[in-house]
C-alpha cells in the first residue's frame, strides 16, 4: 500500500520531466533525402563542378548543413561548358580558400522554389563572404513565364532545367560561372575567355625608345630609307675619287715643270 502511495506521488514529477524533456530537444531537423553529388552525376554535364566539390571538401559541408538546416539550400550548378568559357588555367589560379568560396557564390542558404523567387528579396546572400561580409546575388523573376534570371554585377544568366526542387534542396542548372565582383573586381574579361585581337592588315610597327617602350610621334628619330643612303655612298665614293684623281693630276704638273727647269738650267 504504501509502494502505491509512493508511485501516485511520483508520477506528477515524472510527467513533468519527460514532458521538460521534449521541449528541451525541440523538433528534429529534417533528413536530407538527397545526395547533391548524386544528382550532379545523373546530369552527365557537371564534370567539373563535381572535382571541385570533391577536392575542396565543399560536398561534405554541405551535406551536413543539408542534415542540419530547418531552411534548406539553393544550388546553382554551372555546366562543364560554362567552366569551358573561362579563360585557359583560370581555375589553377585561384587559391584554394577561393576555389571554395567561388563553389559557395552558387549556394543560398534556403531553398527556393521558382515560385519562390517571385517575391523574394534582393540581394540574396550567398554562403560565400570575404572581408567586407556575405557575397550577394540579384535575381529577377517574370510571372509569366517563370523565367528566373540571376545576377553578380559580372554575370547575367537565366537559370536552366530544374533539376531538383524538393525541400530541402533545390538544384538548378546555369550555362555561366557566377563570378563575384569582390573576387574578381569590376572586369570579367580576367578570368572570361576572349578571342585574341586580330591584326589589321597594312599596320606598321611603331618606333621604339631605349627600354622597348612606344615612342609618341615626335620622338622618333627620322631614319634615311636604304636607297638614299646607297646614293649618298655612291656620291661621296665619286667625290674621294674625283679628289684623288685632281690630286694626282696637279702633282704630276709639278713634277714635269721642276723636270725641264732643271733641263734648261743644265743645258745652259
Amino acid at each position: 500500500m504504501a509502494s502505491h502511495t509512493l508511485l501516485l506521488l511520483l508520477l506528477p514529477f515524472l510527467f513533468a520531466a519527460a514532458t521538460a524533456a521534449d521541449i528541451a530537444q525541440g523538433p528534429t531537423p529534417p533528413e536530407a533525402t538527397t545526395n547533391l553529388t548524386s544528382i550532379l552525376a545523373k546530369g552527365e554535364q557537371y564534370t567539373t563542378l563535381l572535382r571541385l566539390l570533391n577536392s575542396t571538401g565543399v560536398n561534405e559541408q554541405l551535406a551536413i548543413q543539408l542534415n542540419n538546416s530547418y531552411d534548406g539550400l539553393t544550388f546553382f550548378a554551372p555546366t562543364d561548358a560554362a567552366f569551358a568559357r573561362l579563360r585557359a588555367g583560370a581555375l589553377n589560379a585561384l587559391s584554394d580558400q577561393q576555389q571554395v568560396q567561388l563553389l559557395l557564390y552558387h549556394v543560398l542558404p534556403r531553398y527556393y522554389s521558382l515560385a519562390t523567387f517571385q517575391t523574394a528579396s534582393n540581394p540574396l546572400r550567398t554562403e560565400a563572404s570575404g572581408p567586407g561580409g556575405a557575397y550577394a546575388v540579384n535575381v529577377t523573376a517574370t510571372t509569366e513565364n517563370s523565367l528566373v534570371n540571376v545576377s553578380t554585377g559580372l554575370v547575367d544568366v537565366p537559370l536552366g532545367s530544374t533539376m531538383l526542387a524538393k525541400f530541402p534542396l533545390a538544384v538548378y542548372s546555369v550555362d555561366e560561372v557566377l563570378l563575384p565582383e569582390q573576387m574578381f573586381g569590376k572586369q570579367a574579361g580576367s578570368v572570361a575567355s576572349a578571342p585574341e585581337p586580330a591584326k589589321q592588315p597594312g599596320t606598321k610597327a611603331t618606333g621604339r625608345k631605349k627600354g622597348g617602350a612606344a615612342a609618341p610621334k615626335g620622338d622618333v628619330a627620322a631614319e634615311p630609307s636604304a636607297a638614299g643612303t646607297e646614293a649618298d655612298d655612291e656620291a661621296e665614293s665619286s667625290n674621294a675619287a674625283a679628289g684623288f684623281v685632281g690630286n694626282v693630276e696637279w702633282s704630276t704638273v709639278a713634277a714635269l715643270a721642276l723636270m725641264a727647269v732643271v733641263n734648261i738650267a743644265a743645258v745652259a
